[in-house]
């Protein structure tokens, strides 16, 4: 085990992209403008930069996420690139396998494995995604799926009898650390049993990030190389010079979410798209609900709203979405969130090990 560099913060930080398309913006843009962040945060002093898989969604552009983690690797140095997360259920595990045993062989040293257990996308495209048994997999499903994988990635024979002996995953790289993702308590707890570093989705599931962490953390079975538990809290944040800039800078999140939520997906739009929609008052409290954990405001406003989030959640690194129409507000607010975070102070619970970098 290495230990973990928190580089010029006090807690570390860490990216999770979706590849936003806006409005008047092609999807082709979109890459380009994360691989431009992708530099950018490497520059600050983040951590990690994670891709997220979402399918059906006209707004995101992280679809395929393998490919992408290849791509902002290429265009950086140093900063560790993974996935946040590949959602395992869409895929066969020995796929899988391939995919990061090749990007570990490009990257060797740099690559994250960040896996979910659901789809990430509505039900129909879940089935045609897992076209060859036509539905999703259910939840006792998902371990076997790890234990597939993790014998893959490991380059271990599977027994004598069993359905893929014989099968080998090539080519074989460094085997990169794995990460279980989660928005409740199953992850949390496999996680935990697992001895895995554990990342929670603070941003859309925050009545259950204390409850789940409380029980990654009394689940932890302590392993070689990895004798402590180490939990993300992954946040939605966006900073602005000013409380006011930043609330008109997060009117497109607030449109987007409340359209997700509704069952209409579609780009981002612009700020001024947004404050011109005529809003019913049961969009309004929809898109509230949706985005209520969202750390929006001037750098003052977010310092404290990330040192509370630090605090009640004992998070030993933090991993922060920003979803913005456009790219310079993107840029400028990781810009300015290395800044406030200079003065974040870790939390008081006992300092942890860090997971496998």
């Amino acid at each position: 085990m290495t230990s973990q560099s928190s580089g010029p913060f006090p807690v570390p930080l860490s990216v999770l992209d979706l590849v936003p398309v806006g409005s008047g913006v092609t999807a082709g843009e979109a890459i380009h403008n994360s691989l431009d962040l992708a530099r950018h945060t490497e520059q600050l002093g983040f951590v990690r930069y994670w891709l997220a898989e979402h399918h059906g969604m006209p707004g995101i552009a992280s679809s395929a996420t393998a490919l992408l983690i290849g791509q902002v690797a290429a265009a950086t140095s140093t900063i560790r690139v993974g996935s946040g997360g590949v959602m395992l259920p869409n895929h066969s595990p020995l796929v899988v396998a391939e995919q990061f045993g090749t990007l570990g062989a490009m990257f060797p040293g740099r690559i994250d494995l960040g896996l979910g257990r659901a789809p990430g996308t509505d039900p129909a495209t879940a089935r045609a995604l897992r076209r060859l048994t036509g539905r999703a997999l259910t939840e006792d499903e998902f371990p076997d799926q790890l234990a597939e994988l993790t014998t893959f990635l490991a380059g271990a024979e599977f027994p004598t009898g069993h359905r893929l002996h014989g099968v080998s995953a090539f080519p074989r790289a460094e085997v990169p650390p794995i990460w279980l993702l989660g928005s409740s308590g199953y992850s949390a707890q496999v996680a935990g049993i697992l001895s895995l570093p554990f990342s929670f989705a603070h941003h859309f599931s925050s009545q259950n990030t204390v409850p789940a962490l409380d029980l990654y953390r009394s689940s932890f079975r302590p392993s070689p190389g990895r004798e402590r538990p180490y939990a993300m809290v992954a946040t939605a944040v966006l900073v602005a010079d000013t409380d006011e800039r930043a609330d008109w800078l997060a009117g497109p999140i607030r449109l987007t979410m409340m359209r997700l939520r509704t069952g209409r997906p579609a780009a981002y739009p612009t700020p001024e798209e947004a404050a011109a929609y005529p809003w019913t008052e049961l969009e309004r409290s929809a898109a509230r609900q949706a985005t209520a954990s969202h750390v929006v405001g001037s750098p003052e406003t977010v310092r404290a709203g990330l040192q509370r989030l630090l605090d009640a959640t004992g998070a030993d690194e933090l991993m922060v979405t920003t979803n913005v129409h456009g790219h310079a507000d993107r840029v400028r607010s990781y810009e300015l969130l290395a800044e406030l975070a200079k003065d974040l102070t870790p939390p008081s619970r006992p300092s942890v090990a860090a997971a496998s970098r």
